[in-house]
C-alpha cells in the first residue's frame, strides 16, 4: 500500500518547511530501520514543500502515519502536533496522482517550474544511496518522471524557463533599471546558482561574481566565466544585488556594511539571510516567502491539459499496479506446469538446454497477449472478470491489489 505525508507552500509555514529540510530526508533510514511496518521510504524536501512517500503494509497505515510524524518531527526539531497538523495524508491512487503532479511542477510555486522534476529524480537517488526504497517506490518514482516528461513535451508547461530563479528575476527588475550596469553578486555555487547565471545573462547582466563559502568558487568561476570573491561582506559592499543560493551561510545584519542600496534575493534552504536584515537602511529584501506570494497564475488550458494527462497517467499505473498480483498467480501457474513437464523430460534422458530454452520463450510468448489484455482490462474497470476468468479456465485464483478496506484508513 502506498502513503504519502505531504505539506507546501499553500498549507505550511516557510519556518516549518526550512526545519524538516534539514533532518527529514536522512531521517528515513531511522523510519524503516525502527517502524517494521514501513517497508520503503522516499523523502521529497524543498524550499516549499515536504513529502513522505512510504510503501507498508495494508493493515498498517494509520500505525506507519504515526511513526513516520514521530521520527520526522525528531528529526527536524519540529514539535509533533506542528507537524501532524500541518501534513495531509494521502493514500491509493491519490498518492499516485499528487507524485505525478509534483514532478510535473502542477504543485510548485511557478506552476510547471523546471527544478523539481530534478529533486524527486534525486529524492530517489538518496533514498537508494541510504537503502530505504522500495520496488513499489522506485516503479512509482520512475513512472513519475515518465509522466513529468510527457507533460513538458505535450503542453505549454514544458516552455522554458519556468523556474523559482526567473520568477525572482522578474519581481527584481522592477527595482532594476538596466542589468547590464548592475553589479550582481551570486552566494552560492550550486544547480540554483547555475540556473541564476544563466537567467541573469538572458536579461543582459554582465558584472557577476561569485563567493562560496564552502571553497569551490575558483572552479565555478571559470565554468562560468565570472569574478570570484574572497571577502563576503567586502563583496557585499561592492554589489548592487546579491542573491543567496547556499546551505551554509546566513547573513546576518552584522554583515552588512555601509547603507548603500541594495537588493537581496535569498533563495536558500534553509534560509541564507536573517529576515532582519530587510529593516536595515538602503536594503530590500525579497525571500521564498515573498517570492511566492507574487507567484503567477498560470493560463487555465495548459494547466488543465496537464492535470489530464497527470489522471491519465496515475490510473493506467494504479490499474497496471491492481491487476499485477492476478499477472503473477498467472505467470506462477504456466511455469510450474512448465519445470514439472521438464523435469519429466529430463527423468526420460531428455536434458537439451535448447529444448529447455525454447520452451521457456514459448510460455513467456504466450502469457504476453493475456497479460496485455488484463491490463487492458483493469483500466476499464474490469479486472474482477480476467480474475474470474483466470479461475474458470485455469482454476488459479487471482487477486486485486490495494483492494483491502483498510486502505482508507490513512486518509483519516
Amino acid at each position: 500500500m502506498l502513503l504519502c505525508l505531504t505539506a507546501n507552500h499553500r498549507n505550511a509555514s516557510f519556518d516549518l518547511l526550512e526545519k524538516l529540510s534539514f533532518g527529514a530526508p536522512d531521517a528515513a533510514q531511522t523510519l524503516v530501520r525502527s517502524a517494521h511496518i514501513v517497508r520503503g521510504a522516499v523523502v521529497l524536501a524543498t524550499c516549499n514543500r515536504f513529502e513522505a512517500y512510504l510503501e507498508v503494509d495494508d493493515s498498517s497505515a494509520l500505525g506507519a502515519v504515526a511513526a513516520t510524524v514521530d521520527v520526522m518531527s525528531s528529526a527536524s526539531g519540529v514539535e509533533t502536533t506542528d507537524l501532524r497538523e500541518a501534513v495531509s495524508v494521502l493514500s491509493g491512487e491519490d498518492v499516485i496522482t499528487h507524485l505525478f503532479a509534483v514532478s510535473s511542477g502542477l504543485e510548485s510555486v511557478v506552476v510547471g517550474e523546471d527544478e523539481i522534476s530534478g529533486q524527486v529524480r534525486r529524492a530517489l537517488e538518496l533514498a537508494r544511496t541510504n537503502r530505504t526504497t522500495s520496488s513499489g517506490l522506485e516503479q512509482l518514482f520512475q513512472r513519475a518522471t515518465q509522466t513529468s516528461r510527457g507533460v513538458k513535451a505535450r503542453t505549454a508547461l514544458g516552455g522554458a524557463g519556468r523556474s523559482l530563479v526567473r520568477l525572482a528575476l522578474d519581481l527584481a527588475s522592477s527595482r532594476v533599471t538596466d542589468w547590464s550596469l548592475t553589479r550582481v553578486l551570486i552566494v552560492g555555487t550550486g544547480q540554483y546558482a547555475a540556473t541564476t547565471v544563466t537567467a541573469l545573462r538572458d536579461r543582459g547582466a554582465t558584472m557577476l561574481s561569485v563567493f562560496s563559502p564552502s571553497g569551490r568558487a575558483d572552479a565555478f568561476g571559470t565554468k562560468y566565466g565570472l569574478a570570484v570573491e574572497r571577502d563576503l561582506p567586502g563583496a557585499m559592499l561592492g554589489a548592487d544585488v546579491i542573491i543567496t543560493c547556499t546551505s551554509s551561510t546566513v547573513i546576518g545584519t552584522s554583515a552588512i556594511v555601509g547603507e548603500e542600496r541594495r537588493l537581496i534575493i535569498d533563495l536558500g534552504l534553509p534560509r541564507n539571510v536573517d529576515p532582519t536584515v530587510a529593516a536595515l537602511q538602503g536594503i530590500e529584501l525579497l525571500d521564498l516567502e515573498t517570492i511566492s506570494i507574487h507567484a503567477p497564475i498560470e493560463a487555465l488550458n495548459a494547466t488543465t491539459e496537464a492535470r489530464e494527462l497527470v489522471g491519465d497517467a496515475a490510473a493506467r499505473f494504479s490499474a497496471e499496479r491492481s491487476i499485477e498480483p492476478a499477472i503473477v498467480a498467472l505467470r506462477k501457474h504456466i511455469f510450474d506446469l512448465l519445470d514439472d513437464e521438464i523435469e519429466r523430460a529430463r527423468s526420460r534422458g531428455d536434458d537439451s538446454a535448447q529444448t529447455e530454452a525454447a520452451l521457456r520463450h514459448l510460455a513467456g510468448v504466450l502469457l504476453h497477449a493475456p497479460s496485455v489484455r488484463a491490463r487492458e482490462l483493469s483500466l476499464e474497470g474490469r479486472a474482477a472478470d480476467f480474475i474470474a476468468g483466470l479461475e474458470a479456465v485455469y482454476g488459479v485464483t487471482g487477486e486485486l491489489a490495494g483492494s483491502e478496506d483498510d486502505e482508507n484508513q490513512a486518509t483519516a
